[in-house]
Parts: C-alpha cells; sequence; structure tokens
C-alpha cells in the first residue's frame, strides 16, 4: 500500500482499544458516584469523531447527553453544565487554544473531565482528571478517536444496565486493527483509481446520514478543504433533498457515504435520486468491506471507522498525485487569527 506502514497502524489503533478497562472503570464510578449528564466538548474538526458516539446514546440511553462546540459554550453557556457533568474532550495535539478555553470553563463549573489525546504534556492531558494519551499522528487519528469515544457511551450504557452485550461488543473490537488493515488493502485499487478521477476536480458534494454523516463532513471540512484546499458542500442525506439536489446537474461531483445503522434509507434515497442528473457519482458503501468475526450489530456501530480507514488510502494517493502533502497549509496554526 503507498506510504503506509502496517505496524505502525495496528499499534495504534490496538493501543487506543487497550484504554478500554481503566476508561470503562472510570466512567462506572462516574456514573454510579452520581453523575447526571455528559457533554461531548471540544473545538475543530476532531469534535466531529465525537458524533457517533453522542448519537447513539441520544438514540439509546435515557443518560442527558449534549454536543457542545467549546468557543460557542464558552461564550453563551449551559445551565446543565455542572458538578456532576462529565465532560469528554478529544484532541490530537492537546494545545487546541479553543478546546483550552472550554475546559477551563468546564473546570469552573465544577465538571469532570475525561480527555482523549495524542500526546501527553501537554495542555489539554494535564488539565483532565482522567486523560487517556494514545500516540497518532492525522493519518491515524480518526479512527482511534472514533473508537475510544465509542468506548465512553458503551461503558456508560453497560454501567446503567442499558447495554447487555458491552463485553461482546468490546471482544469484537479488539479485532479490528488487523481487520481494518485488511479493509484498506482491499481498497487500494479503488483508492488509486479514485484519486486519478478525482484529482483535478475542486469541488464536491459530500453526504451521509447517521453515523456516516460525521465522516462526511469530517472528510469534506478537515481533508479535501483543509489538507487539499478544495471546494466540498457536505450536506446531511435528509436535507439534501432541502436545497442541495439543485445544484446537481452534469459534472457535478457527488460522493455518498452510505453505512449499517438505521440511518441507512436516508442515504439510499441519495443513491436513487443523483445518477438521474450527474454521471459522477461515487458511492462508498461499508458493506462492502468484509470483516471476518464481526458482527452486525458491531458492524452498525464502526461504519465512520471503515470509511475513515479507507479515505485514509484516497487521501494518501490524492497528495502523490496533486503534488499537495497533506501537512502543507497557508493559514492553519501559521498566522495569529
Amino acid at each position: 500500500m503507498l506510504n503506509f506502514d502496517v505496524d505502525r497502524f495496528v499499534r495504534i489503533q490496538s493501543d487506543a482499544l487497550a484504554v478500554e478497562p481503566r476508561l470503562k472503570e472510570v466512567v462506572t464510578d462516574l456514573v454510579n458516584g452520581g453523575a447526571e449528564n455528559l457533554f461531548f466538548l471540544g473545538a475543530g474538526g476532531v469534535m466531529f469523531l465525537t458524533q457517533p458516539a453522542f448519537q447513539l446514546l441520544q438514540a439509546k440511553s435515557l443518560f442527558p447527553v449534549y454536543y457542545e462546540m467549546g468557543a460557542e459554550l464558552v461564550e453563551r453557556g449551559n445551565p446543565r453544565l455542572g458538578e456532576r457533568s462529565i465532560v469528554v474532550t478529544p484532541s490530537l495535539s492537546g494545545t487546541t487554544k479553543e478546546a483550552i478555553a472550554a475546559l477551563e470553563y468546564a473546570k469552573k463549573a465544577g465538571a469532570t473531565i475525561i480527555t482523549f489525546t495524542g500526546h501527553a504534556d501537554t495542555p489539554l492531558a494535564e488539565m483532565a482528571d482522567h486523560n487517556f494519551t494514545t500516540f497518532a499522528e492525522d493519518d491515524t487519528s480518526s479512527e482511534m478517536f472514533y473508537l475510544e469515544t465509542l468506548l465512553v457511551a458503551l461503558a456508560l450504557m453497560n454501567a446503567r444496565g442499558e447495554y447487555d452485550a458491552y463485553d461482546e461488543t468490546v471482544a469484537e473490537l479488539k479485532q479490528l486493527p488487523a481487520l481494518l488493515v485488511d479493509v484498506k488493502a482491499s481498497f487500494e485499487d479503488r483508492a488509486a483509481a479514485l484519486a486519478e478521477e478525482i484529482k483535478d476536480e475542486d469541488y464536491h458534494l459530500i453526504t451521509g446520514a447517521g453515523s456516516t454523516w460525521p465522516e462526511a463532513h469530517y472528510y469534506g471540512m478537515c481533508i479535501l478543504e483543509e489538507m487539499q484546499w478544495i471546494r466540498t458542500r457536505p450536506v446531511h442525506a435528509s436535507d439534501f433533498f432541502h436545497g442541495a439536489l439543485e445544484l446537481l446537474e452534469d459534472g457535478v461531483s457527488i460522493i455518498i457515504l452510505n453505512g449499517e445503522d438505521e440511518s441507512r434509507g436516508l442515504v439510499d434515497r441519495v443513491i436513487e435520486f443523483a445518477p438521474r442528473f450527474t454521471e459522477k457519482v461515487r458511492i462508498l458503501d461499508t458493506k462492502d468491506f468484509e470483516l471476518p468475526g464481526i458482527s452486525q450489530a458491531t458492524r452498525s456501530l464502526i461504519s465512520p471507522v471503515l470509511l475513515a480507514t479507507v479515505f485514509e488510502r484516497l487521501s494518501a494517493h490524492l497528495e502523490v498525485l496533486r503534488d499537495h502533502p497533506l501537512t502543507t497549509r497557508r493559514y492553519y496554526k501559521k498566522l495569529v487569527y
């Protein structure tokens, strides 16, 4: 596979899943100790990676859960954030200034803070009551944060008696690192072909629903826009028919992400519609990826993980074909803003 270190990838994802015993203990103690709500709180695109866990808790648990953009929370507040709140914040660098300000705000409110970082000895690691540092870099962090925040949701529901298959699900998740390598390998030829196909295109609609929507938003904003300077229009599949459909015509590219949760039908509707008006329809469907030994119940939880892992292959080819390294920036962390 192009520019890919198998051992490094497996090690990083295995280390991410290895936080499970301590994370389960922390979450269980907080729930049993009287926690009343949970906030996913942070800044930037990494927050999108917490949305599948947030959605899972919204749909399957009666425990109050909130999703807050850190900068906005600091400006307007939230009366539900307090001493019986759990705050979960991911940050690869551990230094994002908006996330630091948000955690300072949460600490003043008395919340218990859990952070997931890619580096220790950083402000966000040190501010936490419970920090889980797993070394990662941009090309491996999406899967890592998806999995770690999923473990938070599963542990919380398990502690409340709302999820009976915790042990079975965790056992299956721990098989994923090696299986994801196989998924990448199976997608490599398609990634190369797709990169060649889109390398000169400067605009894409990108859509998904349920747990695939956060990955559509993330890949459009944080990879294609930030790292490749390609304009995108991320739009939720259920909103597609309230505006974005009018942009479809010959030559317009649409990238459609389909997963295996209850929202699949919303994406199917776009898949049926789009080819009537543009020939540039690119569909990534997690059902196409083989995962031996992984149950359908677990597959329904990890659609964004699968999409992130194959998108990394597309990105690896794009940066070579476009002679535009993924690390190149003009403004991001280059200027004061």
